[in-house]
């Protein structure tokens, strides 16, 4: 297939020696790399790895920018990655790099590869894989790439939409001949169990590449599906050497005979079962030797007939030996899950101190709305999470898991089951309306299961903190000075019911989906009814929670966002003091000296009358709002902040609904 490379070598010469004098960075080219937790530190005032450093903590200790300036900030350059593709990028979830003062990203419907003058956004080169046919389940940009250095060399290296790693000179963008097969690796040819469609395969990867001293680390993605089939392709996790490209490990997430947790699969579902990918971001302690990684649900988000037993390692959180993959240990998060709750993003690393005992600690932020914190060395809980039991479901055909695992601190940080009296209650009237509205659904606690939809009820249950809800792809972030933690929360709710399998879209007994109503009208989809157009459930809509890891507290909780246009001007709501609610959205946070900055998921009408969303900061310590910047737009990315000869920059992707997106970067003015 032919590659598309474009470098401005006359240019990079020159500017690659200068940025790298501006940025004062902390290991020159030619001297003897630092390796483990320094390797990767923001400390430097770099930001090297999607996380900002191997524990993913999205911390940095810049300080130029603080809540007395923060309403100051200018933009110094943007990025528009529009001709990146046959169309324009309306989804821009890249975190950028960024090292020696030049910013490394993806960006473009071919998930090209670039660099940038990080004082001036000037592209100093790109790199575009055209693939052809090929295809994958996640395509688009993609959310990051992976950076490493030996102290001579420089690579860039990245996972294409059709699942190819490719390694990159960090210099010029060309790829490097002497890994894997002309500076890229197929991994679809070396998927274990299987023989599949190089084309078509539906297994990929947005995420970015971990990369721990010498070693790749690559997860795998499939593509959402309300009516999946009982088999699907398996998403293992592997590990190739960062020179050659050379495959040292493959761990499998699906226990196959003769392997720990093939006991947890029954009556043979192991043997065609697929996904159990890991499509989130991952995190390592190069001291232990360990990289962790969260695992998504085996085949089938609702329903899970075909696949009878708790399923490892479904909705795990594992912990790998970075050289040989061999299990240290895994923590099952939810048994034979039909919840989608996959790990959704990177577990944060913390060393906390509880009681007065140092703690080597992870914390993993989930879509059911709890923070489970283990210690890293050997996957115990910090506090006790007991298996208690919950409900049984009707769906026919199901195999329910009689207890699941109930964390009891912290508290969880977004609401959990569905009650009458969560019910929206700005109003008597809207109230009555929403409990008649609620009587034709089944309500109940975390881990009641989606009802087999009849007609006229239960139509589906309503569930909280699930599948697009709490914790999402952008996760939390971690402050080592306090030893806080911070997370934003997406406060969704789905109507889950389970009608049986259409032998045209699925060979399960079962899908998601409702009953018919007596005229042949049927809601396949998850959404919840509305009151007149307003949400079933009470605000916030979107939150921001500080969590103390020493003591398993909530800190401060507050709405993040505006209240959305169309609660704001509800004419059931006129004269009605509605305070704010905060706004939805996949929304990453920031930690810097004194902030937590955050940009809106959604887009409101400002003062003004324009249509946009803002990048807020708050006071770390208490949640108080310091300032805010308006963005043209929502942000799509997550927020990340560098310094270039002694000035502060902040970084985000932004989007609109009908515009293409673009990377914004801001500076204090002068």
């Amino acid at each position: 297939m032919p590659e598309h490379l474009t470098r401005r070598t006359a240019l990079l010469a020159g500017g690659s020696t200068f940025l790298a004098a501006a940025a004062a960075p902390a290991l020159a080219l030619g001297q003897t790399r630092p390796d483990g937790w320094a390797a990767y530190s923001t400390g430097t005032g770099e930001w090297r790895t999607y996380g900002g450093d191997l524990r993913s903590q999205r911390y940095s200790p810049l300080a130029q920018i603080d809540g007395g300036n923060f309403n100051r900030l200018r933009v110094a350059w943007r990025f528009k990655p529009d001709n990146l593709g046959p169309s324009p990028e309306v989804n821009l979830q890249a975190t950028p790099l960024m090292v020696n003062g030049v910013m490394y990203m993806t960006a473009g419907t071919r998930r090209a590869a670039v660099a940038l003058n990080a004082t001036t956004g000037e592209l100093l080169w790109k790199y575009n894989l055209d693939e052809g046919r090929r295809r994958g389940p996640r395509m688009q940009s993609g959310r990051g790439l992976a950076y490493w250095t030996d102290g001579q060399e420089e690579r860039i290296l990245y996972v294409t939409p059709g699942y190819q790693l490719v390694a990159l000179d960090a210099k010029t963008g060309a790829p490097l001949p002497g890994f894997g097969e002309r500076g890229r690796v197929d991994l679809r040819k070396e998927l274990p169990d299987t023989d599949v469609d190089l084309d078509t395969a539906d297994i990929g990867l947005a995420a970015a590449p971990l990369v721990v001293d010498d070693v790749i680390v690559i997860g795998a993605a499939h593509q959402p599906s309300t009516f999946p089939r009982k088999s699907n392709i398996k998403g293992a996790i592997r590990a190739y050497d960062v020179r050659t490209g050379r495959r040292l490990w493959t761990f499998r997430t699906i226990p196959q005979k003769g392997e720990f947790g093939h006991e947890t699969w029954l009556n043979g579902s192991e043997i065609y079962t697929g996904n159990a990918g890991s499509w989130a971001q991952m995190s390592a302690d190069p001291e232990l030797g360990l990289v962790y990684f969260g695992v998504e649900l085996p085949t089938g988000d609702w329903y899970g007939g075909a696949r009878p037993g708790a399923g490892l390692f479904g909705e795990s959180l594992l912990a790998v030996d970075i050289r040989t993959g061999e299990r240290r240990w895994h923590y099952q998060m939810v048994h034979h899950g039909i919840w989608d709750d996959d790990v959704p993003c990177a577990a944060i690393l913390a060393d906390i101190t509880v009681n007065g005992r140092r703690i080597k600690a992870i914390a993993q932020a989930q879509k059911n709305a709890w923070l489970y914190v283990l210690d890293r060395e050997t996957g115990k809980p910090v506090w006790p999470i007991p298996e208690r039991k919950v409900p049984k479901g009707d769906a026919p055909g199901e195999w329910y898991s009689p207890t699941q695992p109930h964390v009891t601190k912290p508290p969880a940080f977004d609401a959990q089951g569905t009650s009458i009296d969560d019910l929206i209650d700005f109003t008597p009237a809207l109230r009555a309306e929403a409990v008649k509205i609620a009587g034709d659904y089944k309500l109940g606690p975390i881990f009641t299961p989606p009802a087999a939809s009849r007609w006229p009820r239960p139509l589906a249950t309503l569930v909280a903190a699930t599948g697009q809800g709490a914790a999402q792809w952008p996760g939390g972030a971690f402050d080592p000075e306090t030893n806080l933690f911070y997370i934003y929360s997406n406060s969704a709710y789905s109507a889950l019911g389970i009608v049986p399998g259409d032998p045209q879209v699925t060979d399960n007994v079962g899908m998601l989906g409702q009953a018919p109503a007596p005229d042949g009208s049927a809601d396949s989809s998850m959404a919840v009814p509305t009151v007149q157009g307003l949400p079933l459930f009470k605000p916030p809509y979107g939150r921001i929670t500080a969590i103390d890891l020493n003591k398993g507290e909530h800190v401060w909780q507050t709405a993040h966002g505006e209240t959305p246009d169309e609660v704001r001007n509800h004419p059931a709501l006129k004269g009605v003091d509605v305070p704010r609610t905060g706004n939805r959205g996949k929304v990453g946070v920031l930690v810097t000296k004194t902030l937590i900055i955050a940009g809106d998921g959604t887009t409101t009408t400002a003062p003004d009358g324009e249509h946009t969303g803002w990048l807020r900061a708050y006071d770390k310590a208490t949640g108080e709002e310091r300032g805010a910047v308006k963005l043209a737009g929502r942000v799509t990315g997550s927020p990340m902040t560098y310094s270039v000869g002694g000035r502060q920059y902040l970084a985000v992707a932004v989007g609109m609904l009908g515009k293409p997106a673009e990377l914004v970067v801001y500076r204090l003015p002068g």
